[in-house]
């Protein structure tokens, strides 16, 4: 067959595919847990919180380390390969006889995921020039979070058959995307770096297992109970010995030159309180359509859509010209109080009669304020970055991301419990969304000291400043 290199845009949208499948599964399941709870024996919230959670952690950990991995190979067919693990998960979770069968198909998913995902944007960045990199990855950042945004809705259309089919439709466009991807995608060659250390790669991903374990347990075990102790000391020691390495090896798996650029420290320190919020916010406002308001999963999709139908429109049309006038600092803080104002309304006026307009009026502002803050932060995170990097940097960014959403997840049904009576629960997800509000609000600090001096987009001499090893 003979193979043809496709343009950049034509390189844009094969990439999108893959990202779309990564970032769609991390939300698509929110909406089916209630059905997949009746189809395995009415599986506790803490069961079902580890699909999400799984998937979420395992793609945290390893997108360092496919990203530090692959930039020693070729991008095409590492992304290929990713594309391939992914849809060969997905077949297996539609499949799955239990939650634990499930979870570990979903780990597997996880894996493809991430392993697509810093191949993706290296095949982006080596296919465009430096003059279009910025808006070609908040293009990419914009499509993948409308993927992640429409997985309530997707979902729900979906588990109307059954649930399983929310995994089914990976597969055909799996095997699409790697058919045209084989055809038109550009060999990008690897570059000559050491390979990552797994050890570290295994420290990390028991680290914020850990955590993420500890918070979901805290109501059953105690907040203050030795158990609770025990697992935060480990996951010190686990996350403290990783560090550790980072520091003091000579082939550290997360580069500490990196953090010595204020634009890309900056986008990672606001991206983690961010994408926590982000990640209890879907959950919740799915759990509580479903489960206070009896809501099908489709009906409850359709009430969200709202919100990811705004993510693209925002970041496409709107974000690069704001930053272009504002600067990216003043871009970040509007979408942070976007998505403050969007959970404040939930948190005052969501009640135990059904309300489909106060869904709406809370998921217009979170729609907006996801598609002005997510592309805007990696275009600051990866614009910082000499090409060498491209693949570590994204790594690092996406993984504080993905690992910011399992403990977004966790938080939020550590604070929802299992209250007994209907306003106990509507009482307890009120309380959720001003967590998670103020969570958000975390934001703004490393936003003003790390981006604020940031001058309308990335300063082209700052690449420079990072040396990778």
């Amino acid at each position: 067959m003979m193979r043809r290199s496709a343009s950049p845009n034509q390189v844009l949208a094969i990439v999108c595919v893959g990202i779309i499948l990564a970032n769609l599964d991390l939300f698509i399941v929110n909406v089916g847990l209630p059905n997949i709870a009746r189809d395995f024996s009415n599986a506790t919230l803490e069961d079902l919180s580890w699909i999400l959670n799984g998937y979420a952690i395992t793609y945290a950990s390893l997108l360092i380390f496919f990203g530090r991995l692959v930039e020693r190979y070729r991008r095409n067919i590492s992304f290929l390969a990713g594309v391939g693990l992914f849809t060969a998960a997905s077949a297996a979770c539609a499949m799955a006889t239990s939650v634990n069968t499930l979870v570990a198909f979903r780990v597997l998913q996880a894996a493809g995921a991430a392993l697509m995902t810093p191949t993706s944007l290296g095949l982006l960045l080596a296919s465009f020039p430096p003059e279009r990199r910025g808006g070609a990855v908040r293009t990419w950042t914009a499509i993948g979070g409308l993927g992640a945004a429409l997985g309530p809705l997707i979902g729900g259309a979906l588990v109307v058959f059954n649930w399983r089919w929310i995994f089914i439709i990976n597969v055909p466009i799996g095997l699409a995307a790697m058919l045209v991807g084989w055809r038109m995608l550009p060999d990008v060659a690897g570059h000559d770096v050491p390979r990552p250390n797994p050890w570290a790669a295994a420290l990390v991903t028991a680290g914020i297992g850990v955590v993420t374990f500890a918070i979901i347990k805290g109501n059953d075990w105690g907040w203050i109970s030795p158990r609770i102790g025990l697992c935060l000391i480990l996951a010190a020691v686990l996350l403290g010995l990783f560090v550790r390495h980072c520091i003091r090896s000579p082939n550290p798996f997360v580069d500490p030159a990196l953090f010595r650029n204020r634009h890309f420290t900056g986008a990672v320190l606001v991206m983690a309180p961010y994408s926590a919020a982000f990640g209890g916010m879907l959950l919740s406002i799915a759990l509580y359509e479903q489960g206070a308001w009896g809501w099908s999963a489709f009906k409850t999709g359709l009430a969200v859509a709202p919100g990811p139908l705004l993510v693209p429109v925002t970041s496409l049309l709107v974000a690069g010209r704001l930053i272009k006038r504002f600067g990216p600092a003043t871009v970040v803080t509007a979408g942070i109080l976007c998505m403050m104002v969007g959970l404040g309304v939930w948190a005052t006026t969501v009640g135990l009669q059904p309300n489909g307009a106060a869904v709406v009026a809370g998921m217009v502002p979170v729609g907006i304020g996801v598609g002005l803050t997510f592309p805007t932060l990696m275009g600051i995170g990866m614009g910082a970055l000499p090409p060498s990097s491209f693949a570590t940097g994204s790594g690092v960014i996406n993984m504080i991301r993905q690992a910011g959403l399992a403990i977004g997840v966790a938080l939020f049904v550590a604070v929802l419990g299992a209250p007994l009576t209907p306003i106990a629960r509507t009482e307890a997800f009120h309380v959720g969304w001003w967590m998670i509000a103020l969570i958000t609000a975390t934001g703004l600090v490393p936003n003003f000291l790390y981006i604020r001096r940031q001058a309308g987009g990335v300063a082209p001499t700052a690449a420079a400043r990072v040396t990778p090893r």
